[in-house]
C-alpha cells in the first residue's frame, strides 16, 4: 500500500465523552460478509424493515474515493488495488455519519469490521460492542460471478476479476479472527442467503458453553432483533 495511505490518518481522534454517551442508547449492528455476499442490498432493506439507520461504510469510502482530493485519490488508489482503508480513518468517517444521525433508534453498520483491529478499535473508541453482528454467508463461487457481473454493468471501480480475487482473499484472510473475536462474546449470528440474496435463515448462534441453537426462521430472527430494542 505504500505511500498510497501517506494522506490518510493511521489512528483516530478520541470521541468527546458528550458524542460517545449519543452512541451509548442506540441497538448497534454489525453486518458483515464477502465481497459480493448481497449485504448492501439485504442491509438497506432491514433498515428500512426496522426503521434503523444504515450506515454503508464501504459507500461511505466510494464517496470519498470520488472526490478530486488528495485524501480521495489515496483511497482511490488502495481501493484499486484491493487493500484496506486504514482503520482509523474507516472508524473516523463511520463514526461521524453515525453522529449526524439525530433520534435514531438503532443502526445498521454494513461492511465494518473488515478485519480484528477494527473491531478493538471501535470498542476502544466508542466505550461499547455492537448488539448483534450479522455474517452473511454466500459461497465464493456466487460472490465472484456477482462481482464480475457488477464489473461488467461498470458499478465499481474494484471488480476487476484479478481484483475480484484479491478482496476475497484479502476478506477470508481477516476475518476469521474477527469471527472469533464477537462468538467469543456471543454476538455472532450467521446467516444464510438464498440465491436471491435475502436472508433466509440464521444459520447458527453459538455462545461459549452453549449449543448451537439451530436454524430460524424469519419471524422467528424478526424477534431475536426486536428483543434487542427493549
Amino acid at each position: 500500500m505504500g505511500n498510497c495511505q501517506g494522506s490518510l490518518p493511521k489512528t483516530t481522534k478520541p470521541l468527546t465523552r458528550e458524542l460517545k454517551e449519543k452512541l451509548q442508547r442506540p441497538i448497534i449492528v454489525f453486518i458483515i460478509g464477502g465481497p459480493g455476499s448481497g449485504k448492501r442490498s439485504q442491509s438497506s432493506r432491514l433498515a428500512d424493515k426496522y426503521d434503523f439507520y444504515h450506515v454503508a461504510v464501504g459507500e461511505l469510502l466510494r464517496a470519498e474515493a470520488s472526490r478530486p482530493t488528495g485524501r480521495g485519490k489515496a483511497i482511490r488508489d488502495i481501493l484499486l488495488k484491493g487493500a484496506l482503508v486504514p482503520s482509523g480513518y474507516i472508524l473516523e468517517l463511520m463514526t461521524d455519519h453515525m453522529l449526524k444521525a439525530n433520534n435514531v433508534k438503532g443502526f445498521f453498520v454494513e461492511g465494518f469490521p473488515r478485519e480484528i483491529h477494527q473491531a478493538k478499535l471501535f470498542e476502544e473508541v466508542v466505550g461499547r460492542t455492537p448488539n448483534i453482528v450479522i455474517v452473511f454467508d454466500c459461497s465464493t463461487e456466487t460472490m465472484i460471478q456477482r462481482l464480475l457481473l457488477r464489473s461488467q454493468r461498470g458499478e465499481r471501480v474494484d471488480d476487476h476479476e484479478r481484483i475480484v480475487r484479491q478482496r476475497l482473499e484479502t476478506h477470508y484472510t481477516l476475518c476469521e479472527p474477527v469471527l472469533a473475536h464477537y462468538l467469543q462474546k456471543g454476538l455472532l449470528r450467521n446467516v444464510g442467503l438464498c440465491e436471491w440474496g435475502w436472508a433466509s435463515s440464521i444459520a447458527h448462534s453459538q455462545n461459549p458453553g452453549r449449543e448451537k441453537t439451530g436454524s430460524f426462521t424469519a419471524r422467528q430472527w424478526s424477534s431475536v432483533l426486536a428483543k434487542q430494542s427493549v
